[in-house]
């Protein structure tokens, strides 16, 4: 191992387990894709803003879509643009290199200082987008046909990936990442993450509002289970309200900050009025 074991050790924003650590500096170690899956709302998205921030290295961040394509990432050739200066006299369209625009894994590439690269939900794009990345993610480096140059990266980036597990991804993909999957968090890691954002909040409130907030996560009639932001979101309005607290676990206030589908408030009210009636306070 080299000495870049041991560098990460979270945030002031970010709680990491032991587990999440030692993955995310295996990964800089043998400077292998560290691939992050977990449902939404466990933090992987913001791993990558915390590697960031406590290794002080610049974070670009490549949001995939349904639509997205490899070569994306890597360049496009502006040939749009080429036309209309050679229709218009703007510059010198023999140039190619002008129209050459690199895409987020190229400017991670070309980067004269070490940067953190986030490829964000690549389980949303089809499925050979991973294959199209294999050789550049393994070798750092990609060929511009139009200028017949390779580009190497000056220094090999901390790469994150994260999956939604929406769709398999292939096994040669998965061979050349390290992997971890982030667990919901439970009540005593959900307090630790709560108080990093509020650490002036009432003990009280905070252990009725974490109560409620895993029973409702325990109903199997939700389909949408509500993640960390929205407990956090909803934390924040019981708070600015001033509730009292009986009537959190009593009414479930703010229900629409938690649940976000119609469904799933009316089956958790439903089992809740099972013998009595709330008050909703949607």
């Amino acid at each position: 191992m080299t000495n870049s074991m041991n560098k990460f050790k979270g945030s002031n924003d970010y709680v990491v387990s032991k587990e999440l650590m030692h993955a995310v500096n295996v990964s800089i170690a043998l400077q292998k894709p560290l691939l992050i899956k977990g449902e939404p709302g466990t933090g992987k998205t913001m791993l990558a803003e915390s590697i960031s921030q406590a290794l002080d290295k610049d974070l670009i961040i490549w949001n995939i879509k349904s639509t997205t394509k490899a070569q994306e990432g890597l360049y496009v050739y502006d040939t749009v643009q080429r036309l209309y200066d050679s229709q218009f006299g703007e510059g010198d369209v023999a140039d190619i290199k002008k129209y050459i625009k690199m895409g987020k894994l190229g400017e991670a590439f070309s980067s004269q200082e070490q940067i953190v690269l986030l490829i964000d939900e690549i389980d949303k794009a089809d499925l050979e987008f991973p294959n199209d990345l294999l050789w550049e993610l393994d070798k750092m480096e990609f060929y511009i046909n139009e200028t017949k140059e390779t580009v190497k990266t000056n220094h090999r980036p901390i790469v994150i990936i994260t999956s939604n597990a929406e769709k398999e991804l292939p096994d040669a993909f998965l061979r050349r990442c390290i992997f971890h999957y982030i667990e919901f968090p439970d009540q005593e890691k959900m307090q630790e993450i709560v108080k990093v954002h509020y650490g002036d909040i009432e003990e009280k409130l905070l252990a009725q509002a974490m109560e409620t907030f895993y029973w409702i996560r325990s109903m199997k009639e939700i389909q949408k289970k509500p993640s960390t932001s929205e407990l956090l979101d909803w934390l924040q309005a019981l708070m600015l309200s001033g509730i009292s607290l009986d009537k959190i676990k009593e009414e479930i206030p703010f229900a629409g900050v938690l649940l976000k589908k119609n469904q799933d408030i009316e089956a958790m009210f439903e089992i809740k009025d099972k013998g009595y009636t709330l008050k909703r306070w949607l």
